[in-house]
């Protein structure tokens, strides 16, 4: 049985959600005819000349980083990217990238990290917000009406958390209204004081049904000037975001644990280096796949005595460990994300098994290929 490329796709993006990724980013698919059939996925973090020549005709290249991430207005064969593209086309092979929604997604980029490292992953470490769009409706309507206030929420799309319909809360107090020249009261006269026995009715609703909303209760309110108010609901974090923090089976000291990570992570002429007092247990540890020098504020704030990441510029490094206690260990880049290839691939094969190969390429995409080692490290 043949898979189309629109399938893997649909697992992919249900898998890291496109709407996960920064705005200045570029993910999805680059190149490839969604209703051709797809013979073979292999996953990359990047789609390097090399990388691309071991595809197979016919087969996915899902890569991590973006090929054409900034805008372009070629893609000429005689160009270093356009050549990519060109050679990917002619023999029908496909190229799809996850970035940015890979890095935020549940399991994403930073949970293959700590899960190379050995870590228990037990929170976010800068959380996405969940996406919101709700209001809370609070009406004041008198006791005898709150019941066909409410059924008019309800049917204007009103009342619905997760599985549940009809939700409502409602509490008794007493309202109260002086009607002057003009007005028409349902209850009391003009120029008297009323106080009235009323519910205070809470309703949640979509945001984009305010107008409906609006209309339901004015049709069924008893009050010529119905007594209302609508709160915009803040969003509240996720389980998704960039970073994620994790406790170690055993607690150990900052020189065991940095040779952990060396011996977790692919060997790179980069290496692992790290800054901290070598003796300082521990045991919580914050993790970012990729560049993560702009979640230093965030480690500084979360309870935790290590942060893993790459990329780390001599500035921010040494400003936070000016502010912070929390030891600093800075990896490849490459070699911080390519754990989440395996990850990739596992959801992959987990979905289609037997009928779609899928291989994770060895290749090191590294750029940096030379390198020396003196250390330098204070005894």
């Amino acid at each position: 049985m043949s898979v189309r490329l629109g399938e893997v796709i649909a697992v992919l993006d249900e898998a890291y959600p496109p709407r996960l990724a920064a705005d200045w980013d570029s993910v999805g698919l680059v190149c490839g005819d969604p209703d051709e059939p797809v013979e073979s996925v292999t996953v990359a973090v990047d789609a390097t000349e090399a990388v691309v020549a071991g595809v197979p005709a016919r087969g996915l290249l899902l890569v991590h980083h973006p090929l054409l991430l900034r805008g372009v207005d070629t893609v000429a064969a005689s160009t270093p990217k356009g050549a990519l593209v060109h050679s990917l086309i002619r023999t029908g092979r496909a190229l799809f990238t996850a970035h940015t929604n890979a890095d935020s997604a549940a399991p994403g980029v930073s949970d293959a990290l700590a899960d190379a490292l050995g870590l228990t992953v037990e929170e976010v470490l800068s959380p996405v917000a969940a996406d919101s769009e709700l209001d809370k409706w609070v009406v004041y309507v008198p006791a005898e009406n709150a019941d066909a206030v409410r059924e008019a929420m309800f049917g204007a799309g009103g009342g619905q958390i997760g599985d549940y319909s009809h939700c409502s809360w409602s509490a008794p107090g007493t309202g109260q209204f002086l009607p002057h020249e003009g007005a028409s009261p349902a209850i009391g006269s003009v120029g008297s004081v009323e106080r009235v026995a009323e519910d205070r009715v809470e309703v949640i609703a979509p945001s984009a049904r305010r107008r409906d909303l609006l209309n339901a209760v004015r049709a069924a309110h008893p009050y010529e000037e119905p007594a209302f108010d609508i709160f915009s609901i803040a969003p509240i974090p996720g389980d998704v975001g960039i970073g994620r923090i994790g406790s170690l089976p055993s607690p150990q000291p900052l020189s065991e644990f940095v040779a952990r990570v060396d011996a977790a992570l692919p060997t790179t002429s980069w290496g692992v280096r790290a800054a901290g007092d070598p003796s300082r247990t521990i045991s919580r540890v914050a993790v970012c796949g990729g560049a993560g020098d702009s979640l230093l504020a965030a480690v500084g704030r979360a309870d935790v005595q290590a942060y893993v990441t790459a990329d780390l510029r001599h500035h921010p490094a040494d400003e936070h460990l000016r502010a912070s206690p929390v030891a600093l260990v800075d990896v490849a880049h490459w070699a911080s994300e390519f754990p989440w290839c395996a990850q990739a691939a596992g959801i992959l094969r987990e979905h289609f098994a037997d009928a779609l190969p899928v291989r994770v390429c060895d290749l090191r995409t590294d750029p940096w290929n030379l390198g020396t080692s003196r250390d330098t490290s204070e005894s």
